[in-house]
């Protein structure tokens, strides 16, 4: 009936057998054939909602995913997941549920999978968490997987220049600060998405869009159409096949996820200036393998790779301007002719890394894809910094900052929450040249480690990005830009360093030496942390928030939830 062996597959726990008829039945219910019941059967997850137009062409997409498991003798069973999307969560209580929801994502899909017993997995996604949860899912099962981006959103039009999102965010500032006029945001923002898909600049959509190719789970160049592109369903149906491929030839997610895959995944988040939150995600999903890549490791890799991909927020184009100039493929083409690639690993195709990139005949082109040799800067766009305000680590994006721009020290303005500190930013209520700490917003005292691209937008818009700096234990949008420095550990909730500061302490950040360090000696650290009245009560005291806040880890470990791979008595698809 197939060429597959059923007796190795999961699946044969529903659809093999006298004992399983009552599971055919309901097989035959759905329309299944005997042949197709007693195919491989693969799960084809997606995250499709109403909520925002990066998850809204999924759906379709995925029906071409089917059309390609069909065409290769497989059984396609499509189901979904959730997803917050961070442009409508932004700026409000909603942004809580975002960090929160890669979880979920990851927990619903294996249980889906395991409950099912189905023997691979597609995942198509489309937003910031979504991505990296699909991509920890395929990693914690372990089974052969495809990732698949839902494509990035069409930069819109405004006055003669393109524009994404993040404008509309900075053009909030401009009106507040009376530089714009309520009709003419009113244009901009109806003409700022145009289409289906994901923030076009190389936010956090695309950043991990970017990493599921680097690291081998997505096929060659299938991140780098946008979503309202037709061609879009070739790599659908190619990413269906190539999954079939994958049980052929025993190619499982942890084959593909290595070590070496993963600092792949971090030279691209690095050269293209990507966002921050690949140093929480980036860990999370090599947590699920059982392998430690923190914050640290991620941050090795940023120091030592040149920034050479001119995207934004740091530079001047956008995703859809990078799939024309070759994408990803050749990104990693021009990183291998510096040394910075592992060749060797194997992806999603069956083929190696390196027998990929031999098929790239593209070049960069000079002005979206600089020359490796004749980068923008010779370090990469992103910079991890420890000091004694943040011994765990924390980071930054640097993409389009100037030598001088990375230095800052000032007197620091302390906020308890992220409302307090985007009101003072709309009153003007702070001042040229001080740090802004915005504390309690770590991923247990948060709860949730919200993003916080609303004050940073305010401050751009009002002409300040750069006249201030700002640091905090939550997170910064993919779409931040400015000296602002996220993932500030130990958080505050956890008694880190932050939560001891007081107005006016002198605060330095040097993302050029990797610094960020209060002006106060370890004695008066300890002084005032005895004194320190402990962790802010959130309103969270049930729900899902607050199972989050109990069992929520470090930010430079990726902020997980269970012991991971490490822990693991088996896998589910070794052993189910």
């Amino acid at each position: 009936m197939t060429k597959f062996d059923k007796a190795k597959l999961p699946s044969r726990y529903v659809t093999e057998g006298p004992a399983r008829a009552p599971h055919r039945s309901y097989l035959y219910a759905m329309g299944l054939s005997e042949e197709e019941i007693h195919q491989p059967l693969v799960g084809v997850a997606t995250c499709w909602n109403e909520a925002a137009p990066c998850n809204i062409a999924l759906n379709r997409q995925a029906q071409s995913v089917k059309m390609g498991v069909k065409q290769a003798m497989g059984t396609p069973r499509e189901f979904t997941t959730i997803t917050v999307t961070d442009g409508i969560a932004m700026g409000h209580e909603g942004m809580r549920s975002s960090l929160a929801s890669r979880e979920a994502i990851a927990d619903t899909v294996e249980l889906t999978m395991r409950g099912h017993a189905y023997d691979a997995i597609v995942g198509l996604a489309g937003c910031d968490k979504s991505l990296p949860g699909m991509m920890m899912a395929m990693v914690r099962l372990n089974t052969p997987s495809v990732f698949i981006y839902g494509g990035s959103i069409l930069p819109g039009r405004y006055e003669g220049r393109d524009v994404t999102v993040q404008d509309v965010f900075e053009a909030v500032g401009q009106h507040q600060a009376g530089n714009l006029s309520t009709c003419e945001l009113e244009k901009l923002e109806a003409v700022a998405c145009p289409s289906a898909g994901a923030c076009g600049g190389q936010f956090t959509a695309n950043t991990m869009a970017c990493v599921s190719e680097a690291i081998g789970l997505a096929l060659p160049n299938s991140s780098g159409a946008p979503a309202p592109y037709e061609s879009r369903d070739q790599y659908g149906e190619a990413s269906g096949r190539a999954v079939m491929n994958l049980i052929a030839k025993n190619i499982r997610a942890r084959d593909i996820v290595t070590l070496k895959s993963l600092e792949n995944a971090a030279r691209v988040v690095a050269c293209t200036g990507g966002s921050t939150n690949a140093g929480l995600h980036l860990p999370a999903i090599a947590h699920e393998a059982g392998l430690e890549f923190f914050l640290d490791d991620v941050c090795e890799i940023f120091k030592d790779t040149p920034y050479f991909v001119d995207l934004k927020p740091g530079g001047a184009y956008v995703a859809k301007d990078l799939y024309e100039a070759g994408g990803v493929p050749v990104v990693m083409k021009e990183l291998r002719k510096a040394g910075l690639i592992h060749e060797d690993c194997i992806t999603a195709t069956g083929r190696t890394m390196g027998e990929e990139l031999d098929l790239v005949e593209r070049e960069a082109d000079g002005k979206v894809i600089y020359p490796v040799a004749t980068p923008i800067t010779k370090t990469g766009g992103v910079v991890g910094l420890k000091g004694n305000l943040a011994p765990a680590g924390a980071i930054v994006k640097v993409a389009g900052m100037s030598d001088e721009q990375q230095v800052f020290t000032g007197p620091a303005r302390v906020f308890e929450c992220e409302e307090d500190a985007f009101a003072a930013v709309q009153e003007r209520a702070y001042e040229e040249g001080e740090v802004l700490v915005i504390r309690n917003e770590g991923p247990a005292g948060g709860p949730g480690m919200r993003e916080m691209l609303s004050t940073t937008a305010a401050l751009s818009g009002q002409g300040m990005g750069k006249k201030v700096a700002l640091i905090t234990d939550g997170r910064f949008s993919g779409a931040t830009r400015g000296f602002c420095v996220g993932h500030v550990g130990p958080e505050a909730a956890h008694g880190g360093p932050i939560a001891m500061l007081n107005n006016g302490d002198m605060i330095t950040i040097n993302a050029l030496t990797g610094e960020i360090s209060v002006d106060l000696s370890e004695d008066d650290l300890a002084e005032r942390k005895k004194n320190w009245a402990g962790p802010r009560e959130t309103i969270y005291a049930s729900g899902a928030l607050w199972k989050y806040a109990q069992l929520v880890g470090e930010t430079y470990k990726g902020a997980v939830t269970h012991p991971g791979g490490q822990a693991e008595r088996h896998t589910y698809f070794d052993d189910i």
